[in-house]
C-alpha cells in the first residue's frame, strides 16, 4: 500500500533534503506544504500518514500546526524537524503528539531509523481503513446526541439546574491518544475518574466520567451531601453521578440501535491527578477505539465533566453495519 507522506517546511532546500533522505524502497507518494496552513489543508485532503514537520514557519508555525493536529484529532505519525535544538522545544512537541524530533540538517540515517520505528509502523497500520467512514461517524454522532440529552435531562432533575451539553464528538483514535484528545479538559486541574465496563450483542467497551476536582464540592452541595461527614463522601458523589450519566447515555444509545447493554460494577479510575497521569497510570490493553466524546456542564455553578464511551476496535464492524442499516 503507498504510504502518503507530508514534509510541511518553509525552506524549499530542507523540503528537498528530506525528501531525498527517506527510503528508496519505499512505496509513497511526497506532498509539500511551505507553511502550517497548507499542511493541514493537505492533512485533511488524506495527504499525510507521516508528516515531517518544521517549527519556524510563517503564517503558522509547527506548534500551532500539531495543536490543530490535536484538538481536529487528525490521523498522522508526526515527525518533528526542526533547527530549534533546545530541550525545552523537544518537550513541548512531545507533549503536543509528536513521535520524534530530528535536528537541522537532516541525515538520510536518522529519518531511514525512525521511519522503521515500531511506534511509525502501529501508527501506519492504524490508519487502515476501519469501515467507519464519515456518513457513519454523522449517524453514530446524532445518536450519541440524543442519548446525551436523555442523560442531562436526568441529571437536570436530579439537580435541579439547566445543563449544557456541547454536539458530541465521535471518532477512530488511538487508545494512546485520548490523553491528547482530552488536553483541554480540565484546564490544566486535578481530576477525579470513574471507570464501568459494558456489554452486549458482540459489542463491548468501557465508560469512562471525568471529573475536575473543583466541580466536587458543588455536586455535593446540590445532592444534598454537604451535611453529611465521612471519608467516602467525595466517592459517592463520583459514583452516583457517573452511575446516573453513564446508565442513561447507554440506554439512549441500546434504545435506538435496538441493542441490549449490561453494564460491570463501577470503580474509582483515578483521584486527584493530572490527565497525563490518569491515563499513565491505567494503560489499555486496547490498541484502537470508537470514542464517543461528551462533555457536561452545570449553568452558573463550577460543575465540568466529561463523559467518554470507549468502544473496542473488534466492537467497530457490527456498529457499523448496524448504523448503515439506520442510514440506508
Amino acid at each position: 500500500m503507498t504510504t502518503q507522506i507530508l514534509i510541511c517546511d518553509d525552506s524549499s532546500f530542507a523540503r528537498k533534503q528530506i525528501a531525498k533522505s527517506l527510503p528508496s524502497d519505499w512505496d509513497m507518494e511526497i506532498a509539500y506544504a511551505r507553511n502550517g496552513i497548507e499542511g493541514i489543508e493537505a492533512l485533511r485532503a488524506g495527504k499525510g500518514q507521516i508528516l515531517f514537520l518544521d517549527l519556524n514557519m510563517p503564517e503558522m508555525d509547527g506548534y500551532q500546526v500539531l495543536q490543530t493536529i490535536q484538538e481536529q484529532q487528525i490521523q498522522t505519525a508526526v515527525i518533528v524537524v526542526s533547527g530549534d535544538i533546545q530541550t525545552e522545544a523537544q518537550n513541548r512537541v512531545k507533549a503536543l503528539g509528536a513521535l520524534e524530533f530530528i535536528k537541522k540538517p537532516v541525515r538520510p540515517e536518522a529519518i531511514q531509523q525512525i521511519l522503521a520505528d515500531k511506534r511509525v509502523q502501529d501508527r501506519l497500520a492504524g490508519n487502515k481503513d476501519t469501515g467507519f467512514d464519515e456518513n457513519l461517524r454523522d449517524t453514530f454522532q446524532e445518536i450519541a446526541n440524543v442519548a446525551m440529552g436523555q442523560a442531562a435531562s436526568m441529571l437536570a432533575e436530579v439537580l435541579g439546574e439547566f445543563v449544557l451539553m456541547p454536539i458530541p464528538n465521535v471518532n477512530m483514535i488511538e487508545v494512546s491518544e485520548l490523553q491528547m484528545a482530552l488536553t483541554d479538559v480540565s484546564n490544566n486541574e486535578s481530576v477525579s475518574a470513574v471507570c464501568q465496563g459494558f456489554m452486549g450483542d458482540r459489542i463491548t467497551g468501557e465508560a469512562l466520567v471525568i471529573f475536575n476536582d473543583s466541580s466536587i464540592e458543588d455536586m455535593r452541595n446540590l445532592l444534598h451531601y454537604d451535611d453529611i461527614s465521612g471519608n467516602n463522601i467525595d466517592v459517592e458523589v463520583l459514583m452516583d453521578i457517573s452511575s446516573m450519566l453513564c446508565g442513561a447515555c447507554l440506554k439512549g444509545i441500546s434504545d435506538q440501535l435496538d441493542l441490549n447493554f449490561s453494564q460491570g460494577h463501577p470503580g474509582i479510575f483515578g483521584q486527584h491527578i493530572k490527565i497525563d497521569k490518569l491515563f499513565e497510570r491505567n494503560q489499555s490493553k486496547w490498541k484502537r477505539t470508537l470514542a464517543v466524546e461528551m462533555g457536561i456542564a452545570i449553568e452558573n455553578r463550577n460543575i465540568h465533566c466529561h463523559i467518554l464511551l470507549l468502544f473496542t476496535e473488534d466492537s467497530v464492524p457490527l456498529l457499523a453495519k448496524i448504523l448503515s442499516f439506520l442510514d440506508s
